[in-house]
């Protein structure tokens, strides 16, 4: 029987693939024994687009169709078609997210429902069935990327700083989405038949919610993924930035059973999401790109019970009973007993005329697949010495970009891997400029040109440049930590660089302890930190090692 209001699919997903694992009886068995059988008519809907906190279902008998409902311009359409002996869900399971699809009954139907609680238990605790069930969520994520792009659409021009942000946003959180660009005739007529081109750009349709001046943290708000205060949240260990350090402190912290929360300003990820490859961390002779991960450790993350906001910007800390009170931005407050700052770095800006003009269009501070499109093989520009910069100019090289590396000191090789080294100066697209500066930009809504001048003889020369990517320096991401303790550069302080006597416990400064008792820091805002992703990853989990001295103290 087929759905009146919705299209049937020309194929099941097929059975024995990742998206679709067959189930052995002992493990269907042990599903089944953690839930109830209901029973359902044709018609019924387990869940709906819009819902969360969403409970696991498992057929038992009948069929079940994976619907994503009809728009303004496009109709309802199947997705999915489950039957016995197979179950429902993907990764919103486990990130939150509102749903966005709807199941409805197409058989008369026994479904096992398995309370959402008691099924997040059984992935912390249940290495092996935890292993197909994210496997199956992961492949699923992927298909509902292609199959259902129009559940969230996002309508802007190429170039546009707000639509990138929401572009990248949509990226890092794998929330399925389509692009329209409206500089396009087919991006154009989307818009019109949307009925909303008289709105400001960018634009952010959601089910049946329109926003005009979209931002990131309107679309987790429409999407079901911003922060929600809970009756009674109270957390033993708040996390604040998602990159390296902060999944790590987040995983090691939630799987040793500490009530974790994970707090990111902008989207998991941190620096390291703006790595197209990296070739020295363990266990990747290949090498792996920071967005995977970055998509690793979120799963791993969620996985083990880790609750994940973002963007959630944490503006204040302030002490409370038992532990500290954080402020975000949109005026909630979170209580921990323990907090871990693994806000990180940022890349400065350099201080040239037009600068802001350009930021977030054609300037980037990351090379990923979305930077790299805009650029679309032309003349690039990478400004920096160290390992991000050569990675860069690499991988945009590697896309077919003449690109010059722009390099303040006199050798490259002073701060940048050997490995790398070798490459950049082999590469025939890449041309290094070393002590020279960018000195002047060019163009008119998008960057077209930029000035070097050479800091050894004083000499300029104009290059083409459809893009910027800036690597220069870092500062510390913790201004918002008013009191504690830092070096001259802001960077945090921690247990032996802190002066005598911080913080004042009586107890000493734990390792990773910043000048706040109970508060530590990890990875790149921390002062003396190796600017690696494993050391941040090593840093991360240390400090939960001292959360848990911290609190066994109280």
């Amino acid at each position: 029987m087929s759905t009146p209001s919705a299209e049937r699919p020309p194929f099941r997903v097929p059975v024995g693939t990742a998206a679709n694992p067959v189930l052995e009886q002992d493990v269907l068995a042990r599903l089944l024994a953690l839930g109830a059988s209901e029973e359902f008519a044709v018609g019924d809907t387990l869940f709906r687009a819009g819902d969360d906190e969403l409970d696991f279902f498992v057929m038992e008998s009948g069929r079940v169709d994976i619907v994503r409902e009809a728009t303004a311009d496009s109709p309802a359409r199947v997705v999915a078609e489950w039957q016995a002996g197979e179950f429902l869900g993907e990764l919103s399971m486990l990130t939150g997210q509102a749903s966005l699809l709807t199941a409805r009954i197409v058989e008369p139907s026994t479904v096992r429902r398995i309370p959402n609680a008691v099924f997040k238990q059984l992935m912390s605790n249940d290495g092996s069935l935890s292993e197909t069930l994210l496997g199956a969520f992961r492949a699923r994520r992927r298909l509902l990327m292609a199959a259902a792009g129009r559940t969230t659409q996002i309508f802007g021009t190429e170039g546009s700083a707000g639509a990138m942000a929401l572009r990248r946003y949509a990226a890092r959180m794998e929330l399925p989405h389509r692009w329209n660009d409206v500089g396009t005739d087919r991006g154009r007529a989307a818009l019109e038949a949307s009925g909303h081109a008289e709105l400001d750009l960018p634009i952010v349709v959601a089910r049946d919610t329109v926003i005009a001046g979209a931002t990131p943290l309107a679309l987790a708000e429409a999407v079901g993924l911003a922060y929600r205060y809970r009756d009674g949240d109270e957390f033993d260990l708040v996390v604040v930035g998602a990159g390296p350090a902060g999944l790590a402190a987040g995983i090691y912290g939630a799987s040793e059973g500490l009530s974790t929360l994970v707090l990111d300003a902008l989207a998991p990820g941190g620096q390291a999401a703006a790595s197209s490859r990296i070739e020295n961390y363990l266990g990747f002779p290949a090498g792996v790109s920071g967005g995977e991960i970055t998509e690793l450790g979120l799963v791993q993350a969620l996985k083990f019970g880790v609750r994940l906001s973002a963007p959630a910007e944490v503006t204040a800390l302030a002490p409370s009973p038992g532990g500290h009170e954080l402020t975000l931005a949109e005026g909630e407050s979170i209580r921990a007993k323990a907090i871990v700052v693994a806000t990180g770095a940022r890349y400065r800006r350099l201080p040239l005329d037009r600068w802001a003009d350009f930021e977030g269009g054609s300037i980037f501070f990351a090379t990923t697949e979305l930077e790299a499109r805009t650029v679309a093989a032309r003349p690039a520009v990478v400004v920096g010495g160290a390992n991000s910069a050569g990675q860069a100019a690499l991988y945009l090289a590697g896309l077919g970009s003449e690109v010059a590396l722009v390099v303040r000191g006199p050798d490259i090789a002073a701060k940048m891997s050997a490995y790398l080294v070798d490459r950049v100066v082999s590469h025939e697209r890449i041309t290094v400029h070393p002590s020279s500066d960018v000195t002047a930009l060019h163009g008119g809504d998008q960057l077209e040109a930029v000035t070097l001048t050479s800091s050894a003889t004083g000499e300029r020369e104009q290059l083409a440049a459809a893009a910027l990517f800036c690597f220069v320096g870092a500062e510390p991401r913790a201004s918002w930590l008013s009191g504690a303790a830092v070096d001259g550069s802001g960077f945090l302080l921690t247990d032996v660089d802190l002066p005598p006597g911080e913080p004042s416990t009586g107890r000493g400064p734990l390792p990773f302890e910043t000048s706040i008792a109970g508060v530590f820091a990890a990875g790149d805002v921390r002062h003396g930190s190796m600017k690696r992703i494993a050391a941040a990853v090593g840093e991360g989990a240390s400090a939960v090692a001292s959360v848990h001295r911290a609190l066994a103290a109280h």
